[in-house]
């Protein structure tokens, strides 16, 4: 068991800092290839560090990289992060902080097309899928992402949805400091990221899955050993075989339809799923931080 563990702690630790490694490269290469040489601005800081960054070049000569103001500017977020987040996603999203940093000022500033709207769409979509990559395990590329997890976890609202309004700050500024059609793109980009974001961090996303199966109690202990969420056992009965059977009805969010599905079909491979889009859930649902104090609480029973 003990080695299992370990190969597991190995392979989740090369596999995190691969995609530390990704959202970096995708981060730098979305900037210096196509938002920065057609004036359109990122999401958080990264969109905040480019606005510092173009303003003390045109106004005062000064030529600080976007880089640079990256690193900076991401010190007191983390700081928010310790405290919120926790001490490993913290040190998890300062790393790719450094990766960003430190990508963006390797790779050189190149105009790879003069197609505005088609800077402002790809370097919206690389952002989103490097933003969306880390969410999705756990960490954040820092920044205001590390700000909109925070607000996600109090609010209930998807991470793209609060960055999008978190962001109109950087809308406003590049239309004053720059021009209103940088605004425009601009807002077009930070729309291409938050919807990929949206696509690959789906742990906010809810549906309803209803399970039917004659293998009632083994279904119910396997997906508690998976994931813990509260389910509901409904009487059923099937029209064409007349014969009783159990409905086991659970809200769930997308990020977990995997493991459920595993679940169910360890348990019972006959057993019949059917899931629905869920739009709002009133009552309680339980967040990750309460997964994992229920999660603590049945080791200490056993």
């Amino acid at each position: 068991m003990g080695n299992i563990t370990e190969a597991y702690r190995k392979n989740e630790a090369i596999k995190q800092g691969l995609i530390i490694i990704i959202a970096g490269l995708a981060i730098a290469v979305g900037l210096n290839m196509f938002l920065i040489p057609a004036d359109v601005f990122s999401v958080g800081v990264n969109g905040i560090s480019q606005l510092i960054s173009g303003v003390l070049a045109k106004a005062f000569n000064i030529n600080i990289g976007t880089g640079v103001w990256i690193f900076i500017l991401n010190i007191p977020i983390a700081i928010l992060g310790w405290i919120k987040l926790g001490r490993s996603a913290t040190i998890l999203s300062l790393l790719t902080v450094l990766s960003v940093s430190v990508m963006t000022i390797v790779i050189p500033v190149v105009q790879v097309t003069d197609n505005p709207l088609m800077n402002a769409i790809i370097g919206g979509v690389l952002s989103g899928l490097a933003i969306g990559l880390t969410m999705k395990y756990g960490f954040s590329t820092g920044g205001m992402d590390i700000v909109s997890l925070v607000l996600s976890k109090t609010t209930g609202r998807t991470v793209g949805s609060l960055m999008f309004i978190i962001n109109l700050f950087i809308i406003a500024a590049a239309g004053f400091l720059f021009s209103w059609e940088s605004a425009l793109y601009t807002i077009i980009s930070i729309f291409c990221t938050t919807q990929v974001v949206d696509k690959i961090h789906t742990s906010h996303q809810k549906v309803t899955a209803f399970i039917m199966t004659n293998r009632t109690e083994e279904v119910i202990f396997s997906v508690q050993q998976s994931i813990v969420r509260g389910m509901t056992l409904l009487p059923g009965t099937g029209v064409f075989s007349r014969k009783d059977v159990s409905v086991i009805m659970m809200v769930v969010t997308r990020y977990e339809l995997y493991d459920l599905e595993q679940a169910v079909y360890n348990a019972d491979d006959k057993a019949f799923i059917n899931i629905i889009p869920t739009q709002t859930v009133f009552g309680q649902f339980w967040s990750e931080d309460d997964q994992k104090k229920i999660r603590a609480s049945r080791v200490e029973g056993l």
